[in-house]
Protein backbone atom coordinates (compact mmCIF):
# COMPACT_ATOMS: atom_id res chain seq x y z
CA UNK A 1 0.00 0.00 0.00
CA UNK A 2 1.32 3.77 -0.03
CA UNK A 3 3.04 4.75 2.63
CA UNK A 4 1.02 7.38 5.05
CA UNK A 5 2.57 10.77 4.98
CA UNK A 6 2.90 10.09 8.94
CA UNK A 7 4.96 6.90 8.46
CA UNK A 8 7.42 7.97 5.69
CA UNK A 9 10.02 9.29 8.64
CA UNK A 10 9.89 5.79 10.14
CA UNK A 11 10.59 4.57 6.69
CA UNK A 12 13.23 6.30 6.05
CA UNK A 13 15.08 6.42 9.07
CA UNK A 14 15.10 2.20 8.74
CA UNK A 15 12.83 1.29 11.48
CA UNK A 16 9.98 0.42 9.78
CA UNK A 17 10.66 -1.56 6.46
CA UNK A 18 7.15 -1.33 5.07
CA UNK A 19 3.78 -0.67 5.86
CA UNK A 20 1.45 -3.80 5.36
CA UNK A 21 -2.11 -2.36 5.99
CA UNK A 22 -4.12 -0.23 7.72
CA UNK A 23 -5.96 -1.80 10.68
CA UNK A 24 -8.13 0.59 11.87
CA UNK A 25 -9.15 4.40 11.70
CA UNK A 26 -10.56 6.11 14.97
CA UNK A 27 -11.10 9.59 15.97
CA UNK A 28 -8.13 10.20 17.32
CA UNK A 29 -5.76 7.96 14.82
CA UNK A 30 -5.03 5.53 12.44
CA UNK A 31 -2.99 2.23 13.56
CA UNK A 32 -1.26 0.29 11.04
CA UNK A 33 0.21 -3.21 10.69
CA UNK A 34 3.74 -2.68 9.81
CA UNK A 35 7.09 -4.97 9.18
CA UNK A 36 9.91 -4.30 11.10
CA UNK A 37 12.64 -6.76 10.07
CA UNK A 38 10.16 -9.09 9.45
CA UNK A 39 8.41 -8.75 13.02
CA UNK A 40 4.94 -7.04 12.52
CA UNK A 41 3.49 -4.60 14.52
CA UNK A 42 1.46 -1.81 15.14
CA UNK A 43 2.11 1.92 14.15
CA UNK A 44 -0.58 4.50 15.63
CA UNK A 45 0.02 7.65 13.73
CA UNK A 46 -2.09 10.67 15.84
CA UNK A 47 -4.20 12.94 14.26
CA UNK A 48 -3.93 16.77 14.31
CA UNK A 49 -6.35 18.61 16.80
CA UNK A 50 -8.62 20.00 14.10
CA UNK A 51 -8.85 16.54 12.78
CA UNK A 52 -9.89 15.31 15.80
CA UNK A 53 -13.02 13.90 17.02
CA UNK A 54 -12.35 13.58 20.80
CA UNK A 55 -14.27 16.19 22.42
CA UNK A 56 -14.09 17.87 26.01
CA UNK A 57 -10.03 17.36 25.99
CA UNK A 58 -9.43 19.61 28.67
CA UNK A 59 -11.69 17.97 30.80
CA UNK A 60 -9.17 14.45 30.52
CA UNK A 61 -5.73 16.71 30.54
CA UNK A 62 -7.19 18.42 34.00
CA UNK A 63 -4.09 17.22 36.15
CA UNK A 64 -1.40 16.22 34.18
CA UNK A 65 1.64 17.93 34.75
CA UNK A 66 3.41 20.11 32.26
CA UNK A 67 6.95 19.47 31.63
CA UNK A 68 8.32 23.75 32.47
CA UNK A 69 6.74 26.36 33.72
CA UNK A 70 7.45 28.20 30.65
CA UNK A 71 5.00 25.64 28.88
CA UNK A 72 2.46 25.88 31.77
CA UNK A 73 1.55 28.88 31.05
CA UNK A 74 2.06 29.55 27.56
CA UNK A 75 -0.68 26.27 28.32
CA UNK A 76 -3.16 28.60 30.32
CA UNK A 77 -2.99 31.68 27.83
CA UNK A 78 -4.36 29.29 25.12
CA UNK A 79 -1.37 30.99 22.57
CA UNK A 80 0.08 29.17 19.78
CA UNK A 81 2.76 27.60 21.18
CA UNK A 82 0.23 26.72 24.74
CA UNK A 83 -2.02 25.06 22.44
CA UNK A 84 1.28 22.72 20.16
CA UNK A 85 2.60 22.11 23.92
CA UNK A 86 -1.31 20.90 24.94
CA UNK A 87 -1.06 18.51 21.36
CA UNK A 88 2.75 17.34 22.34
CA UNK A 89 1.12 16.21 25.53
CA UNK A 90 -1.84 14.69 24.37
CA UNK A 91 0.05 12.40 21.82
CA UNK A 92 2.77 11.61 24.72
CA UNK A 93 -0.16 10.80 26.89
CA UNK A 94 -0.53 7.56 25.82
CA UNK A 95 3.20 6.28 25.21
CA UNK A 96 3.27 7.52 29.16
CA UNK A 97 0.17 5.57 30.28
CA UNK A 98 1.24 2.25 28.61
CA UNK A 99 5.13 2.14 30.15
CA UNK A 100 3.43 2.68 33.79
CA UNK A 101 0.83 -0.27 33.27
CA UNK A 102 3.29 -2.17 32.03
CA UNK A 103 4.96 -1.63 35.00
CA UNK A 104 1.34 -2.26 36.56
CA UNK A 105 1.16 -5.63 35.76
CA UNK A 106 -1.82 -4.29 33.64
CA UNK A 107 -2.52 -6.34 29.95
CA UNK A 108 -2.12 -3.43 27.48
CA UNK A 109 -0.28 -3.41 24.16
CA UNK A 110 3.51 -3.68 24.93
CA UNK A 111 4.99 -0.07 23.41
CA UNK A 112 8.73 -0.02 21.50
CA UNK A 113 9.17 3.42 21.39
CA UNK A 114 7.83 6.70 19.72
CA UNK A 115 9.32 8.50 17.01
CA UNK A 116 8.09 11.84 14.90
CA UNK A 117 5.02 11.51 17.16
CA UNK A 118 4.14 8.02 16.16
CA UNK A 119 3.80 5.77 18.74
CA UNK A 120 5.64 1.60 17.69
CA UNK A 121 3.79 -1.16 19.57
CA UNK A 122 3.01 -4.63 20.35
CA UNK A 123 0.35 -6.13 17.51
CA UNK A 124 -2.08 -7.97 19.78
CA UNK A 125 -3.20 -11.45 18.13
CA UNK A 126 -5.73 -13.90 18.55
CA UNK A 127 -5.33 -17.78 19.05
CA UNK A 128 -4.84 -17.79 15.14
CA UNK A 129 -2.35 -15.11 15.37
CA UNK A 130 -4.35 -12.45 13.16
CA UNK A 131 -4.96 -9.21 15.16
CA UNK A 132 -7.16 -9.48 17.53
CA UNK A 133 -10.96 -8.78 17.29
CA UNK A 134 -12.50 -6.05 19.21
CA UNK A 135 -14.18 -7.35 22.51
CA UNK A 136 -17.59 -5.74 20.66
CA UNK A 137 -17.22 -7.76 17.93
CA UNK A 138 -17.52 -10.93 19.58
CA UNK A 139 -20.07 -12.80 20.83
CA UNK A 140 -19.34 -14.98 24.02
CA UNK A 141 -21.09 -16.73 26.77
CA UNK A 142 -22.17 -16.36 30.37
CA UNK A 143 -19.61 -17.86 31.76
CA UNK A 144 -17.05 -15.95 29.51
CA UNK A 145 -18.47 -13.01 30.33
CA UNK A 146 -18.34 -13.64 33.98
CA UNK A 147 -14.52 -14.49 33.97
CA UNK A 148 -13.90 -11.78 31.71
CA UNK A 149 -15.58 -8.94 33.66
CA UNK A 150 -13.89 -10.31 36.74
CA UNK A 151 -10.48 -9.98 34.66
CA UNK A 152 -11.35 -6.70 33.62
CA UNK A 153 -12.45 -5.43 37.56
CA UNK A 154 -8.93 -6.26 38.30
CA UNK A 155 -7.36 -4.37 35.16
CA UNK A 156 -8.88 -1.15 36.51
CA UNK A 157 -7.48 -1.88 40.07
CA UNK A 158 -4.78 -2.00 38.94
CA UNK A 159 -4.64 0.94 37.08
CA UNK A 160 -6.34 3.31 39.50
CA UNK A 161 -2.85 1.81 42.06
CA UNK A 162 -1.20 2.82 39.53
CA UNK A 163 -2.98 6.63 39.30
CA UNK A 164 -4.41 6.28 35.95
CA UNK A 165 -8.06 5.87 34.98
CA UNK A 166 -8.75 5.06 31.24
CA UNK A 167 -11.27 7.38 30.49
CA UNK A 168 -13.54 6.06 27.26
CA UNK A 169 -13.03 1.78 28.70
CA UNK A 170 -15.76 0.28 26.64
CA UNK A 171 -15.60 -3.00 24.87
CA UNK A 172 -14.29 -0.96 21.42
CA UNK A 173 -10.88 -0.33 23.70
CA UNK A 174 -10.57 -4.28 24.68
CA UNK A 175 -9.05 -6.64 22.83
CA UNK A 176 -9.52 -10.68 22.73
CA UNK A 177 -6.07 -11.85 21.95
CA UNK A 178 -5.65 -15.90 22.80
CA UNK A 179 -5.01 -15.18 26.63
CA UNK A 180 -8.23 -12.89 27.15
CA UNK A 181 -9.25 -9.15 27.25
CA UNK A 182 -6.39 -6.55 26.22
CA UNK A 183 -6.49 -2.47 27.32
CA UNK A 184 -6.28 -0.33 24.58
CA UNK A 185 -6.04 3.46 23.33
CA UNK A 186 -5.04 5.18 26.35
CA UNK A 187 -4.02 8.97 24.90
CA UNK A 188 -6.89 10.57 27.26
CA UNK A 189 -5.76 8.77 30.11
CA UNK A 190 -6.77 10.67 33.51
CA UNK A 191 -4.89 11.00 36.40
CA UNK A 192 -6.72 9.99 39.14
CA UNK A 193 -5.83 11.99 41.70
CA UNK A 194 -5.62 15.46 39.94
CA UNK A 195 -8.58 15.60 38.29
CA UNK A 196 -11.47 16.95 39.58
CA UNK A 197 -13.64 14.07 36.95
CA UNK A 198 -11.93 11.10 37.72
CA UNK A 199 -14.83 9.40 39.72
CA UNK A 200 -17.19 10.10 37.31
CA UNK A 201 -14.97 9.29 34.61
CA UNK A 202 -13.96 5.50 36.51
CA UNK A 203 -17.90 4.85 37.17
CA UNK A 204 -18.27 5.84 33.11
CA UNK A 205 -15.60 3.14 32.74
CA UNK A 206 -16.49 0.40 34.93
CA UNK A 207 -20.24 0.76 34.03
CA UNK A 208 -19.76 0.33 30.68
CA UNK A 209 -17.91 -2.59 31.24
CA UNK A 210 -20.83 -3.87 33.62
CA UNK A 211 -22.82 -3.13 30.83
CA UNK A 212 -21.23 -5.44 27.91
CA UNK A 213 -20.89 -8.51 29.79
CA UNK A 214 -24.39 -7.84 31.50
CA UNK A 215 -26.01 -8.89 28.06
CA UNK A 216 -24.85 -12.50 28.59
CA UNK A 217 -24.36 -12.68 32.46
CA UNK A 218 -27.99 -10.29 33.38
CA UNK A 219 -26.51 -10.82 37.34
CA UNK A 220 -23.56 -8.40 35.97
CA UNK A 221 -26.03 -5.77 36.01
CA UNK A 222 -26.78 -5.10 39.55
CA UNK A 223 -23.15 -4.74 40.67
CA UNK A 224 -22.17 -1.34 41.88
CA UNK A 225 -17.93 -2.36 41.55
CA UNK A 226 -17.30 1.54 40.76
CA UNK A 227 -18.42 2.80 44.12
CA UNK A 228 -16.75 0.16 46.04
CA UNK A 229 -13.63 0.44 44.08
CA UNK A 230 -13.64 4.43 44.53
CA UNK A 231 -14.88 4.11 48.17
CA UNK A 232 -11.96 2.11 49.04
CA UNK A 233 -9.36 4.49 46.92
CA UNK A 234 -10.42 7.02 48.45
CA UNK A 235 -9.60 5.76 51.92
CA UNK A 236 -6.25 4.80 51.03
CA UNK A 237 -6.51 1.50 51.42
CA UNK A 238 -6.84 0.28 47.46
CA UNK A 239 -4.06 -2.24 46.62
CA UNK A 240 -3.72 -4.35 43.17
CA UNK A 241 -4.44 -7.62 44.73
CA UNK A 242 -7.64 -5.87 46.95
CA UNK A 243 -10.54 -8.33 46.30
CA UNK A 244 -13.57 -6.81 45.42
CA UNK A 245 -17.45 -7.93 45.89
CA UNK A 246 -19.64 -5.27 43.57
CA UNK A 247 -21.54 -4.83 46.35
CA UNK A 248 -21.60 -1.08 48.17
CA UNK A 249 -24.09 0.21 50.86
CA UNK A 250 -24.55 4.00 50.71
CA UNK A 251 -23.95 5.67 54.66
CA UNK A 252 -27.60 7.53 54.55
CA UNK A 253 -26.70 8.72 57.78
CA UNK A 254 -27.62 12.15 58.02
CA UNK A 255 -25.18 14.80 58.79
CA UNK A 256 -25.03 16.17 62.21
CA UNK A 257 -25.50 19.50 61.23
CA UNK A 258 -25.66 20.58 65.30
CA UNK A 259 -22.15 19.35 65.62
CA UNK A 260 -20.43 21.32 62.60
CA UNK A 261 -22.19 24.42 63.38
CA UNK A 262 -20.55 24.18 67.12
CA UNK A 263 -16.76 23.26 65.61
CA UNK A 264 -17.60 26.12 63.53
CA UNK A 265 -18.54 28.46 66.56
CA UNK A 266 -15.80 27.10 68.64
CA UNK A 267 -13.03 27.97 65.89
CA UNK A 268 -14.47 31.49 65.75
CA UNK A 269 -13.81 31.92 69.33
CA UNK A 270 -10.34 30.83 69.09
CA UNK A 271 -9.63 33.20 66.62
CA UNK A 272 -10.79 36.19 68.22
CA UNK A 273 -9.24 35.09 71.78
CA UNK A 274 -5.63 34.59 69.45
CA UNK A 275 -6.60 38.06 67.89
CA UNK A 276 -6.31 39.61 71.30
CA UNK A 277 -4.13 38.05 72.54
CA UNK A 278 -2.05 39.69 69.67
CA UNK A 279 -3.07 43.11 70.45
CA UNK A 280 -2.55 42.76 74.04
CA UNK A 281 1.06 41.59 73.05
CA UNK A 282 1.31 44.27 70.77
CA UNK A 283 0.49 47.11 73.68
CA UNK A 284 2.96 45.46 76.53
Amino acid sequence: MKTPTGLQPLIDDGIVDSVVRRLKSGKEASVYIVDCAGELRCAKVYKDAQQRGFHRLAQYQEGRRTRNSRDARSTARRGRHGRSVQEAEWKNAEVEALYRLVRAGVRVPAPYLVHEGVLLMELVRDAHGDPAPRLNDVAFTAEQARAWHAFMITQVVRMLCAGLIHGDLSGFNVLLDANGPVIIDLPQAVDAAGNNNACAMLERDVNNLRDTFGQAAPELLETQYAREIWGIYENGTLKPETATTGRFAEDLAAPDVAAVLDQIEAEREAALERERRRRDADQA
